[in-house]
């Protein structure tokens, strides 16, 4: 049974987008996500002052303000430390990743796959394209702190986001890969902290020449309808659902604390994620329910055993731009 109506299956074909209002209850669906990375941050700020990096565990503020307690005092932005993928470069046996229970079970969330299922078919992979984006406000970063992981400023992972498409920042053998972004807030999004801004429509010019910087890909402004563009400010329990060719960006943000959101990837089963060293799996099959994994211990071994596979041989290219490009000059 179809959980989406026909006008919306239509209006994602034509417009590249689907923002559906309150499909996730904020504490059944999202709290204890929430907690989950509460918890990462405690374990965090205990390392770090048993370190001696930062002066206290700031363990009596909420969530953001402590976070951008710990990154200032540190120095350095520990974005990897909370994501649910691993870096795509230099990955040490080491290199922190956060692949929790709730956030398995957030990526098997029934009403997602409900409404993924109306639009890419029965047989759902979770795509290992993923990510927990975690924005501080801009003068954290603008005050130095540093990408524990790159040694660089801290930008893509945490900044404003240039803008991209998802089809545009994997290998070109997903490029017939039925990919879908899901985009859901565990804050508030406003334009104040950073939400998300996208361009209906952009999906059926197929994919635009992205240049790399030390921010991450982007595409040049001169090959984007900028005269059309929609701001998505959103809240804990909307969801937002992208074509991969749907040019998207993000603000910065400039308030006085973090935004944070969910980035996920789905595919059908059997077709390229476009980064296939990492590991997917099935999230859903209605032909071969004996298919789907439901272990979250199982998920997270297969992100450490890649860990340890990629420690010993990284690969030289997760894209395929190239960073002398003269296109980009």
């Amino acid at each position: 049974m179809k959980k989406l109506t026909p006008d919306q299956l239509t209006h994602f074909e034509e417009e590249g987008y689907l923002l559906l209002k309150g499909l996730l209850d904020p504490q059944t669906d999202l709290q204890p996500v929430t907690q989950e990375y509460t918890d990462v941050l405690d374990r965090l700020a205990g390392e770090l002052y048993e370190n001696g990096e930062i002066a206290s565990t700031y363990d009596h503020l909420p969530f953001g303000k402590r976070l951008m307690k710990v990154y200032q005092d540190s120095g350095k932005v520990h974005a990897q430390y909370f994501d649910c993928s691993l870096p795509q470069l230099g990955t040490r046996e080491d290199s922190p990743i956060w692949v929790g229970p709730e956030v398995f079970h957030t990526l098997r969330n029934e009403k997602l796959l409900d409404i993924i299922e109306d639009l890419v078919g029965p047989e759902i992979y979770s795509n290992p394209v993923q990510h927990i984006r975690i924005k501080p406000p801009e003068y954290v970063i603008q005050n130095g702190a540093i990408d524990s992981r790159t040694g660089f400023v801290a930008g893509f992972a945490v900044g404003a986001t240039p803008w991209h498409q998802d089809n545009g920042v994997v290998l070109p053998e997903a490029d017939n890969t039925n990919m879908l972004t899901v985009w859901f807030p565990l804050t508030e999004a406003t334009v104040e902290n950073g939400c998300l801004q996208i361009i209906p429509r952009s999906h059926k010019n197929g994919v635009r020449h992205h240049c790399s910087s030390n921010i991450g890909l982007y595409v040049r402004d001169e090959h984007l309808e900028l005269d059309n563009v929609l701001t998505c400010p959103m809240s804990p329990g909307d969801v937002l659902f992208l074509h991969r060719r749907t040019c998207h960006s993000s603000l910065p943000n400039k308030s006085d604390d973090v935004r944070v959101s969910l980035d996920l990837r789905y595919n059908p089963t059997g077709q390229s994620t476009g980064r296939d060293v990492f590991p997917g799996f099935v999230a859903r099959s209605r032909a071969h329910p004996e298919t789907e994994l439901h272990d979250p211990k199982a998920w997270a071994q297969l992100w450490y055993d890649a860990r340890s596979r990629l420690a010993v041989h990284n690969i030289p290219s997760y894209n395929r731009w190239r960073t002398d490009d003269p296109a980009c000059a």
